[in-house]
């Protein structure tokens, strides 16, 4: 990837979807692009239907986008991901040799903390290597934590659903794979709190300032019982920081002309 990606989320799991568990992964994910100047572009949120599943991982494979899928990489009979890959890619499964040697070597350091004899042979060490069984051709996320691995194909990285493990990994894809494509301190949002006013009446402005000002976007965050502002809208334009401040200073003039009553300005 040698340009700058539309970055997109997939959060795989029922227990997402029937609220047993909130999602903490998008607002990581979320943080940890904008310490490294990128942005999330979209997300998923799939329950554990497989074939719903093998849909959204094809999407995500034929946008050629950077796109990082959380949850669902286990063994157990709800864990579908590794297989629905494999049919959105059509390739079959196979033990990975990497993924093999550490989870034996994850086995090996159980038993050793347990006390007990290492049994390679025995049932469940066997099922165990299930986890490592990727589509063809992937390649292995390292995992700090317990060190069984994640996988990725091409610019898809799949990632367990717990945060421990699934951040560090998302964090090491990044910094390992796609540094040169960061741009800290190259995006900036910057915004001012208008009161008395309707976003209606403000669309003409907010259209004119994007067709003059390319690259910018503008955004319009209404609230009607805000704890400090009360009714206000949160009125900005966003992107690279040279182009953001010609632009907000034409936001901020227009807004004057139209006799808007402006409050804080606000900088992220």
């Amino acid at each position: 990837m040698s340009t700058r990606p539309e970055v997109g989320l997939v959060i795989v799991g029922d227990e997402i979807l029937s609220g047993k568990r909130t999602d903490k992964h998008m607002p990581k994910v979320i943080e940890l692009l904008a310490a490294r100047g990128l942005q999330l572009g979209w997300a998923d949120y799939v329950g554990d239907d497989p074939d719903r599943i093998t849909t959204t991982l094809r999407r995500a494979f034929d946008s050629g986008q950077l796109v990082f899928s959380c949850g669902g990489i286990g063994a157990t009979p709800d864990d579908h991901t590794r297989q629905c890959a494999a049919r959105a890619l059509g390739v079959p499964l196979e033990l990975h040799p990497e993924a093999e040697a550490l989870i034996r070597e994850r086995m090996q350091d159980v038993a050793r903390e347990q006390g007990v004899a290492y049994e390679p042979e025995r049932h469940d060490n066997v099922h165990r290597l299930n986890m490592g069984v990727f589509p063809q051709g992937a390649r292995i996320i390292p995992n700090p934590y317990n060190k069984i691995p994640g996988f990725s194909v091409g610019d898809v990285h799949f990632v367990p659903g717990f945060p421990v493990m699934a951040w560090p990994m998302i964090e090491w894809v990044l910094d390992t794979h796609y540094a040169h494509l960061f741009r800290r301190g190259a995006y900036v949002e910057r915004s001012v709190i208008v009161f008395g006013s309707m976003e209606a009446a403000l669309t003409p402005l907010m259209q004119r300032i994007e067709g003059d000002h390319p690259g910018v976007k503008v955004f319009s965050l209404p609230s009607v019982d805000h704890p400090q502002y009360g009714r206000h809208i949160d009125l900005g334009v966003k992107g690279d920081p040279r182009s953001v401040e010609p632009a907000y200073a034409a936001l901020v003039a227009g807004l004057r002309s139209l006799g808007s009553k402006l409050g804080p300005e606000l900088v992220r």
